[in-house]
Parts: structure tokens; C-alpha cells; sequence
């Protein structure tokens, strides 16, 4: 009786040693991609008008929520939707923000990407 519930005990530790680094792995990879941010910080950064900030946190939140999407995805699919979710939110954002606010905001989100390690 011993030696099968040592067994079972060993088993059990070896399956839960395993699936902990799969699961690391993806929360890694969802925690990479969202793209939550300070909005009061952000408007300060790029001297936003009042009517700018509410235009900003729109796009944003549908960009976050894009982002958050091409994360969940098949690895083979996720390029192609990360890419496609930036180009939306730049295209949104310049028309929004002015060519100074827009080369600032676009310098942070590169930044941002690239330190995140998700800007190819």
C-alpha cells in the first residue's frame, strides 16, 4: 500500500512539474501582449486636448482588446493579427493626433513593443 501511494505521489508531482512550464509559457505570452496603460499619463506625454483623450482611450481599448485576441491565438496566425491590430491603431491615431502628438506616440508604442520582445 506504501509503495503505490508513493507512486501515485511521484506521478502526480512529475505531470504538475510538467504542465506548469506549458502554462508559464502562455501567460507569458498573454502578459506580453496587453496593452493597458495609464491614460493620465499618456495624455500628459502627448499633450492631449480634452476630446483627444476620449478619442485615444476608444482606440486603445479596441487595440488592447486586438492585441489580447492575436495573443490567444495559433503561434502561426499571431503575426499577421499583432500586424494588423498596429497598423489599425496607427491609421486611427493619425487621424486623431496631430503630426507632433502622432511621432511621439508612435516613437512609445515602439518602444513598448520592443521591450516587451513582441516587435518583429
Amino acid at each position: 500500500m506504501k509503495k503505490i501511494v508513493l507512486t501515485i505521489v511521484a506521478m502526480l508531482s512529475m505531470t504538475m512539474a510538467f504542465a506548469e512550464g506549458e502554462n508559464t509559457n502562455a501567460t507569458n505570452v498573454v502578459a506580453a501582449y496587453d496593452m493597458n496603460v495609464n491614460f493620465n499619463k499618456l495624455a500628459d506625454a502627448l499633450s492631449l486636448s480634452v476630446d483627444q483623450v476620449d478619442g485615444v482611450k476608444d482606440i486603445h481599448k479596441t487595440f488592447a482588446v486586438e492585441m489580447l485576441n492575436a495573443a490567444n491565438a495559433p503561434v502561426s496566425e499571431r503575426k499577421s493579427m499583432k500586424d494588423k491590430a498596429i497598423a489599425k491603431d496607427l491609421k486611427y491615431m493619425h487621424y486623431v493626433l496631430d503630426n507632433a502628438q502622432y511621432r511621439k506616440y508612435l516613437m512609445l508604442l515602439n518602444t513598448t513593443l520592443n521591450n516587451r520582445g513582441i516587435n518583429d
